[in-house]
């Protein structure tokens, strides 16, 4: 779906009438394109007095990217992203004078910029409660942070759980796709490591080569994005969706080279169908992303089990038990991923979906207790929470409604299925092996019903 006012507002007379009526001016946002660089511009490296160590090995880190790296700005200096480690941090008050520094150069970030906090996780056991304060204080400055940047540039962080170093795999692998062209509607997040799990890709262009993957709801946006995404990484992708859907399947599977199968995911029988299918064409499977969802939208007092019913049947209670069976069956590789969707509905609600928002609630919970068993299997399981994202479902809202839906975040903008796909392949890639149990809002820094 095409956002027209976002076309209006960057392009010839009516760009510079936007401007001189003060109309809001979305930024067309920086996304993947073969070629292009990681980086649009040299990367500076900021950090707190105590975290300069900590800041020389994601300095070396960035170096091997053959990034313009630099630790002191100049008021002359362009800067395509700034990396602001406080790994180290030990009070609040000591936050004054790295985000001082941070707010010096941000009139020099480049359109489509990255701020990225480094810093460690708030709630270790243990913890005293200054310093529980000062790594909890990095969350609410770096949103708040996010909010301010302007021209499609974003604001997000890592935090290392306890125990993770800084040279672990995923944490280069969360830097590397929060800088990239990869994130641009992931904005305001705080994405955490979980262990020093994960592998450096033999080439960081196709991080799943040798992977068979399987995408539920396969046949069209956002569904279809994720395929297209996986195989373009280099994963062989088996496409899933119900029969009605086998022709726009079927072309979805034939531009990205891999396998249809036609089957309903609420039936007992569709982990064996699946894993069959997979079976006889793969021999085992690496990469399996819960895709599937409908929406049958009603006010709670109108609710009737006809909407109520397979909103929750295709939404949480299919990727439960597909999941069960699966990891049950012995037939997953050695690192295996799980990806689902959650949505922003399922964390701060939405009016008209009580029916969608507890589906995908349970989907949150789902990754977060599942955590444990995939990595006991050597793998992990997380989720991405879309939030407005442009396709033809969002094109049947009411024009008024969809405006508002659009602008409400902080890119101003809806998203693209692609946003949805790359936050799934980097979550499905060996470099992000030590991300597990987490949920990672791709929604321009948007909470519906916030």
């Amino acid at each position: 779906m095409t956002d027209t006012y976002l076309d209006l507002v960057n392009s010839g007379f009516t760009r510079t009438l936007a401007k001189r009526l003060g109309l809001p001016r979305p930024a067309v946002l920086r996304r993947f394109r073969e070629g292009d660089p990681l980086v649009p511009g040299r990367v500076l490296v900021l950090h707190d007095d105590d975290s300069s160590d900590a800041a020389d090995v994601l300095a070396e880190t960035m170096l091997g990217w053959d990034l313009d790296v630099h630790r002191h700005a100049s008021k002359d200096d362009g800067f395509g992203a700034v990396v602001l480690v406080l790994t180290e941090l030990s009070a609040p008050s000591r936050l004054r004078e790295p985000l001082l520094a941070l707010g010096g150069s941000l009139r020099a970030l480049a359109p489509g910029g990255r701020v990225v906090t480094v810093s460690r996780t708030a709630t270790e056991p243990g913890l005293s409660a200054t310093l529980a304060a000062a790594r909890q204080g990095v969350d609410g400055m770096l949103r708040s942070l996010a909010k301010e940047l302007r021209g499609g540039a974003t604001g997000n962080g890592i935090v290392l759980g306890e125990g993770v170093g800084l040279d672990a795999p995923s944490v280069a692998g969360t830097l590397r796709f929060l800088l990239s062209a990869r994130s641009a509607f992931v904005d305001g997040q705080l994405l955490t490591v979980t262990s020093d799990g994960g592998t450096i890709p033999a080439d960081w262009d196709r991080p799943l080569d040798g992977q068979v993957a399987v995408v539920t709801g396969a046949a069209r946006g956002i569904g279809a994005a994720i395929a297209r995404t996986l195989a373009r990484d280099g994963a062989s992708v088996v496409v899933v969706d119900v029969p009605a859907s086998g022709e726009a399947l079927a072309a979805v599977a034939n531009e990205v080279r891999g396998s249809a199968l036609q089957l309903d995911i609420t039936a007992d029988d569709a982990a064996a169908r699946i894993l069959a299918h997979v079976a006889s064409r793969h021999g085992r499977l690496d990469l399996l992303v819960h895709n599937a969802g409908v929406l049958r939208d009603k006010l709670l007092a109108n609710m009737t089990p006809k909407q109520w019913d397979p909103v929750l049947a295709v939404n949480v209670t299919a990727p439960l038990r597909i999941t069960d069976q699966v990891l049950a069956s012995g037939a997953l590789g050695t690192a295996p991923r799980i990806v689902c969707l959650a949505s922003t509905s399922g964390i701060a609600g939405n009016r008209g979906q009580t029916n969608y928002g507890a589906s995908k609630a349970g989907v949150i919970g789902m990754v977060r207790a599942s955590a444990g068993a995939l990595a006991a299997a050597g793998g992990t399981i997380n989720a991405v929470a879309p939030g407005f994202i442009e396709t033809d479902m969002t094109a049947r809202i009411p024009f008024a409604t969809r405006e508002i839906a659009r602008r409400f975040n902080s890119l101003q903008q809806g998203g693209q299925p692609q946003d949805v796909a790359e936050a799934i392949a980097f979550l499905a890639s060996p470099q992000a092996g030590g991300v597990n149990g987490q949920v990672l809002r791709v929604c321009g820094q948007n909470m519906v019903g916030a």
